[in-house]
């Protein structure tokens, strides 16, 4: 898909914004996030424009998720990290708000203040069921 000329993540792939970038290879780009929630928290793209997860092509989605491991071993070895969160948002509803398919490497120490937003549930095993089979279409 070409580059959308409204996307702030395809202005910063082509030098067009500035962004602290970590790293860069032929299929991404990955750079510090201006709103972090941690200490390193950093945004990998692929270079080629996608809207989300949903329309993502199958070699983008690998190399991203490829780079984001790079940098998650980069944040443990260099900032000390305890451990890390990959984070993708799909649509408004997942809490996307640039519309450039994008993981989130968020670095986690021992005693950072991030927790998730909600609390799991126990589920009742009928209704998990009923779900699977819903989504696997029978």
């Amino acid at each position: 898909m070409p580059a959308d000329p409204d996307c702030i993540f395809c202005k910063i792939v082509a030098g067009e914004l500035p962004a602290a970038k970590i790293a860069e290879d032929e299929h991404t780009v990955a750079f510090m996030d201006l709103n972090p929630w941690t200490r390193g928290h950093a945004l990998v793209i692929p270079r080629e424009h996608s809207r989300n997860l949903y329309e993502i092509h199958e070699q983008d989605l690998a190399a991203t998720v490829s780079a984001a491991k790079r940098l998650a071993l980069a944040v443990r070895d260099r900032l000390g990290a305890d451990g890390v969160n990959l984070l993708n948002s799909c649509e408004p509803a997942a809490w996307q708000t640039v519309f450039h398919f994008h993981v989130h490497v968020i670095p986690r120490y021992e005693d950072d203040p991030l927790r998730l937003p909600g609390q799991p549930m126990q589920a009742d095993p009928d209704e998990l069921e009923k779900v699977a089979g819903e989504i696997r279409g029978g």
